[in-house]
């Protein structure tokens, strides 16, 4: 990723719930009390980007100001429908770069669990993207809903699988004509 790249920009301006360690001076603007102090024990959602920025004292062995928590995206409850079934789980209203976030977050954390259930995910989730971009009615009907709910790094893949369907389609077509 870049430092241009829209993706990265959108997947860092995510809110990610921290909880704040220290007593923080004139900080309270992040509450919404601007010129207010910020007491240890609050909790706010901050964009990926500053709570990491926050939470990096505990890289270097200080005090830590923020302690990172999961963000809801990636909560036991989401992580327990993947499990199920990840193809019925809307990532797009969980976070419209669920994959990038996901990536983003654990390098942060050591969920080895969720690692395993996110690959599962993409894989079992591939596949149905596959039957959907290769069935030239794959976004009408009963995949519509599905389609909708593909989060952005789906729906890149989409669109290749489906205009390397459709490319293949044409040179069939054109090879047999010959």
């Amino acid at each position: 990723m870049s430092y241009y790249d829209v993706d990265s920009i959108l997947t860092d301006s995510q809110k990610l719930p921290c909880t704040f360690e220290l007593e923080v001076p004139g900080l309270g603007i992040l509450e919404g009390n601007p010129g207010e102090d910020i007491k240890a024990g609050t909790r706010i959602d901050l964009p990926l980007w500053l709570g990491v920025m926050l939470s990096i004292g505990a890289r270097l062995g200080t005090s830590r100001l923020v302690t990172l928590d999961l963000p809801s995206a990636l909560s036991d409850r989401v992580v327990n429908a993947l499990k199920a079934d990840p193809r019925t789980v809307d990532l797009r209203s969980l976070a419209p770069h669920f994959y990038s976030l996901s990536e983003r977050v654990l390098d942060l954390f050591e969920e080895e669990e969720m690692v395993d259930v996110l690959i599962n995910t993409f894989k079992k989730r591939a596949a149905e993207i596959a039957d959907h971009a290769h069935n030239p009615k794959g976004a009408l009907g009963e995949g519509a809903d599905f389609l909708r709910g593909l989060d952005e790094t789906e729906r890149q893949l989409f669109r290749v699988a489906h205009d390397s369907a459709r490319e293949t389609r044409i040179w069939a077509g054109e090879a047999k004509k010959r």
